[in-house]
């Protein structure tokens, strides 16, 4: 039975782990606090419509494919852990404010009707129809019904329980280090020098995976962001409203009984875990203007964490430089997203030797083609 050490145990590292073990290898997944990294902040929603950027057409497609696999992960998942995931289909709402936002709602609803994506334009009594918490001041909106959401921390508890029921062992220990013999990743050392033996090694350490030592120098920055959870919002809103309040970018997802999660920053800053006044202020200021209760709950938590980013915004998936080293990192603001697509692709590297064309054009290769 192949032996595979898994660096990392957010949702992508847990999710590759269990999949792996489902397909028959002993596995073993090492992080010191699993869960609390950027899957800690992460708002769930599965949104590849509603994220797509210009340009990045390829990434639109990875998303799609992982978000066509997600009720099927869902139920599998909550069949194995015995615990739900929140999965909510009641879609996305995009609202814009002033005349600036819906010129913006304009161009983006074109640019998802030039890629053929399902993407209703609605007017303003249209809009609050759907979501009727939502201000009257709300200028138009658009509907992506096939943009969902889950819990991502109920995804993640999920994960943990179907991990130790198919065998995977988790070392709650910091990583220290790729073990390196012979020019191939072997396993893992970790702070307390206990060493993991493996003959693959997948690196799912998210921001901080390029600063892991053994591993070749890979395109991963941290990109902060921070985060609002709020409580007392049961009923409030039935799927997730992403607005554009005058230029500025606010999202709002109901998760559980009352949660609600508004979010986030966009911050080039390192990592830099603070939460800021002026992050706070923005996050509840503009929430409030797209939905006025939210002024009425409670303020949960405040955190901040770090999206693994990469050049073009998109993974990297498959083999790295470093022969023995898999590499499922770099997934930006999309790990819930991708999270079943990743764990497929990298599962079936692992146990055949080959990378599913849809994980293909991540390779970490594609940074070096010029």
């Amino acid at each position: 039975m192949t032996a595979v050490a898994v660096a990392g145990g957010g949702l992508v590292g847990l999710a590759v782990a269990w999949r792996a073990a489902l397909r028959g290898l002993s596995v073993t997944v090492a992080d010191d606090a699993p869960g609390a990294g950027a899957s800690a902040a992460a708002a769930g929603m599965l949104a590849p419509v509603t994220e797509a950027g210009y340009r990045e057409e390829a990434l639109l497609g990875l998303g799609a494919a992982s978000l066509a696999r997600w009720p099927a992960f869902a139920a599998e998942l909550e069949a194995a852990s015995g615990l739900p995931v929140g999965l909510r289909t009641a879609g996305t709402l995009v609202v814009g404010f002033d005349e600036d936002d819906v010129r913006e709602l304009d161009a983006l609803h074109a640019f998802q009707r030039g890629l053929g994506l399902a993407a209703q334009r609605l007017s303003p009594r249209e809009t609050r129809g759907r979501e009727p918490a939502l201000t009257p001041r709300v200028r138009g909106g658009l509907l992506v019904a096939g943009d969902h959401s889950v819990d991502g921390r109920a995804v993640h508890a999920a994960l943990l329980a179907a991990c130790t029921a198919a065998g995977v062992v988790v070392v709650r220990e910091r990583v220290a280090e790729v073990v390196v013999d012979g020019g191939r990743a072997a396993g893992l050392r970790l702070a307390s020098g206990e060493t993991v033996a493996a003959g693959a090694t997948v690196l799912a350490l998210g921001a901080h995976s390029g600063d892991l030592p053994g591993v070749p120098p890979l395109p991963v920055r941290p990109v902060k962001g921070q985060v609002l959870r709020l409580a007392g919002a049961r009923g409030l809103l039935e799927g997730t409203v992403r607005a554009l309040v005058r230029g500025r970018h606010v999202y709002l997802v109901p998760y559980g009984d009352g949660g609600l999660v508004v979010g986030a920053t966009v911050e080039d800053r390192g990592f830099d875990a603070r939460v800021t006044a002026g992050g706070v202020h923005d996050l509840l200021h503009d929430a409030i203007e797209v939905v006025p209760e939210v002024e009425e709950l409670e303020l949960a938590e405040t955190l901040a964490r770090w999206r693994p980013g990469t050049p073009d915004n998109a993974p990297l998936l498959g083999p790295s430089s470093l022969p023995g080293l898999v590499l499922a990192t770099g997934h930006h603001r999309n790990g819930v997203l991708l999270t079943p697509v990743t764990a497929e692709a990298t599962a079936e590297l692992l146990v055949t030797g080959t990378l599913p064309d849809v994980a293909a054009p991540f390779t970490a290769d594609r940074f070096r083609r010029d």
